[in-house]
């Protein structure tokens, strides 16, 4: 077994095609069916299944798939570490749920290094990615929240994952709209009167839409669901849409994202403690070590 037949397996499973996964890895479809036949034969059962409508995993080949991932992105983030040719840029990342406070501590961390050659990265991301982002090293600091709705499961993947969560807040749950949005002037507003209206949430991976959500209320079933994966595609919908998102009730300070966005108090409760989360026993960078004080600046509990 080797990383090149791991990443095989993920491109072939990514497209559902030897011939396009092929065609993407500029490698010819006999070669590329070939490495799979090897692997299958070594690891004793089909990864892929292949019938007239093309190819699939099969069931063992789902759970292989999840173990691949994670190799290929251990291997990847050991030569980029220690194999690049640029070993003195300084690296650092955080995956985050969409916080803009966790923007802003980043934003506050980078001023405060000089390094002649950095890569520092954000990633806005799903929760699910943010788990796995920090699980896998790819991100030293997560930024997730739970609400009592997901509590439960969401402790129980930080123990799968052997992740800390260090609560930083609790916040109560708001509504946001535009402001020409004809409920805008309410200073309090209950999910019935905006049953008319479509939510706008933050998309999950399908399977996990119910646990995984970064919004408060996730259990609650809403009759009109517009998802993105976008902050600004968020807002952009919310104003042309007269629709509206489930938020903690703090407002960005750049007045570009935010201007004529409206802030209501919901009726319906279901606070979220947001926090960050570390891979355990994984010691920080200089960068990270930094990253976590700006947020501590933030912290209440």
């Amino acid at each position: 077994m080797t990383i090149l037949q791991l990443k095989y397996v993920i491109t072939i499973s990514k497209y559902s095609s030897m011939r396009e996964a092929a065609s993407r890895l500029y490698v010819s479809q006999p070669a590329l069916s070939a490495a799979i036949r090897e692997l299958e034969e070594e690891i004793g059962f089909k990864i892929f299944e292949r019938n007239n409508r093309g190819i699939s995993l099969s069931q063992d080949g789902m759970e292989f798939l999840s173990y691949a991932k994670q190799a290929v992105s251990q291997y990847d983030i050991i030569e980029d570490r220690y194999m690049a040719k640029d070993r003195k840029r300084m690296k650092f990342s955080v995956s985050m749920q969409h916080y803009v406070f966790a923007v802003h501590a980043f934003m506050e961390t980078v001023k405060k290094f000089s390094y002649p050659k950095y890569t520092f990265a954000v990633h806005e991301t799903r929760t699910d990615e943010v788990l796995g982002n920090v699980r896998d090293i790819k991100s030293e600091i997560g930024i997730v929240s739970y609400s009592s709705k997901n509590e439960n499961i969401m402790k129980k993947l930080f123990r799968e994952y052997q992740l800390d969560f260090f609560p930083l807040m609790q916040r109560d749950t708001y509504i946001y709209v535009w402001k020409d949005h004809p409920l805008a002037s309410c200073t309090e507003i209950s999910l019935e009167e905006l049953k008319e209206y479509p939510c706008v949430v933050f998309e999950q991976s399908s399977e996990n839409d119910f646990y995984l959500n970064e919004e408060a209320l996730s259990d609650y079933d809403f009759d009109k669901i517009v998802k993105t994966n976008d902050r600004a595609t968020s807002l952009e919908i919310v104003a042309g849409l007269n629709g509206y998102s489930v938020g903690t009730g703090t407002l960005s300070k750049s007045a570009a994202l935010t201007d004529g966005l409206v802030c209501i108090k919901l009726k319906e409760e279901d606070p979220l403690i947001i926090g960050y989360i570390v891979r355990k026993g994984y010691s920080l960078s200089t960068v990270g070590e930094e990253y976590i004080e700006e947020l501590n600046k933030y912290k209440e509990l």
